[in-house]
């Protein structure tokens, strides 16, 4: 490694640390973790076919001060090189899991729990080599989705990924990732501390419109304390609307992923649960809020897992709800609108809360 590189890793590095304390986050980062493999991988199923999701182990989101998020604590405060990258991608595309089904996935979701766009925390060059070795291993592969902020888009960029893109056996769609948390202006940024405007947002639908790009657009349900269950199936209503309006003007595919917001440790979230200020939204307030997007022209995506990123007792799964997981699961894959009907009138979550 140069000076230079050197000098901006440390510069990165230190961004990282003020950032963390002025989110008054408690966790640390993952420094034992082999930088040669990644973070973490899995698969879901959706109407769009079989998806591999990865995680790679990088140097964190240089953002890192939002309020319910611990996602950089599983990753590097230190610099990750380009080598490791690239052998991350060679663990995963090897790996005896993903080899077998490789022949039939159809989305690959790119995460860094950050900005894989953002080239001081992941490196060009392995994005480059990625895309190479995803082009060779994955036939049917038709849609890349990028998880970033907005501020790391470059127009330049997506142009060259997308003509990469378009060299393999099946002609690949980019979409972009991109954390909004909550539609409240007040509560995403002055609350959450998410740091996205929606003309940010909107500048960024303008740009993906140019090049028929996709956005994958990420929210919480009852993403902070002091906002009751009613306030958070609306704030995701009011999200479902909102990007349906986006997806009409600008001629965009959009898909809304809506996580049930667990509590992650070692943030102020969790110091809330803890004193009894806060509780995650209810499964059946979640199927309720998505029903909203029933005739619209945006696709849904519910978020079911925690990723083991919760605190004890902080998942947004309540005892007894483990066959209700399995029902909104055949909603990801269906997009039948009767499921999340079903569940948000089913009596059984009330005898499930009855016994908490």
């Amino acid at each position: 490694m140069n000076k230079e590189t050197t000098n901006e890793g440390q510069r990165v590095e230190d961004q990282i640390l003020r950032a963390t304390l002025r989110g008054h986050k408690g966790y640390h980062f993952d420094e034992q973790h082999d930088p040669n493999r990644p973070a973490d991988f899995w698969f879901q199923e959706s109407a769009e076919g079989p998806i591999l999701f990865v995680v790679f182990y990088s140097q964190a989101c240089r953002w890192s001060r939002c309020l319910g998020c611990n996602l950089p604590a599983r990753m590097s405060q230190k610099h990750v090189s380009y080598q490791a990258l690239i052998s991350q991608v060679d663990y995963l595309l090897n790996h005896p899991e993903v080899q077998p089904r490789c022949s039939s996935l159809r989305k690959v979701i790119v995460s860094n729990n950050g900005s894989v766009l953002d080239e001081a925390t992941f490196s060009s060059t392995a994005l480059i080599y990625l895309i190479a070795k995803l082009n060779l291993h994955l036939p049917q592969m038709s849609v890349l989705c990028l998880e970033t902020r907005a501020e790391y888009v470059d127009v330049a960029e997506l142009e060259f990924i997308a003509r990469a893109l378009k060299e393999g056996a099946t002609p690949t769609t980019l979409e972009l990732g991109i954390g909004f948390e909550a539609f409240d202006d007040r509560i995403r940024n002055q609350v959450f501390k998410k740091g996205l405007k929606l003309e940010q947002f909107e500048a960024l639908c303008r740009k993906v419109a140019t090049y028929g790009f996709g956005l994958k657009c990420y929210f919480m349900q009852k993403p902070v304390p002091g906002m009751t269950d009613e306030e958070a199936v609306l704030d995701t209503e009011r999200a479902i609307d909102y990007l349906s309006e986006k997806s009409r003007e600008y001629g965009i595919r959009i898909n809304l992923h809506l996580n049930p917001t667990y509590v992650a440790f070692g943030t102020v979230l969790e110091q809330c649960f803890r004193k009894g200020e806060y509780s995650p939204p209810k499964l059946k307030d979640v199927a309720r809020a998505a029903l909203r997007a029933e005739g619209k022209p945006i696709t849904i995506f519910l978020g079911l897992s925690d990723e083991g990123l919760a605190c004890k007792g902080g998942s947004f799964i309540r005892p007894g709800e483990e066959q209700i997981v399995q029902t909104l699961h055949a909603f990801n894959r269906t997009q039948d609108f009767a499921v999340l009907r079903g569940v948000a009138s089913n009596s059984h979550f009330d005898r499930a809360e009855s016994r908490l």
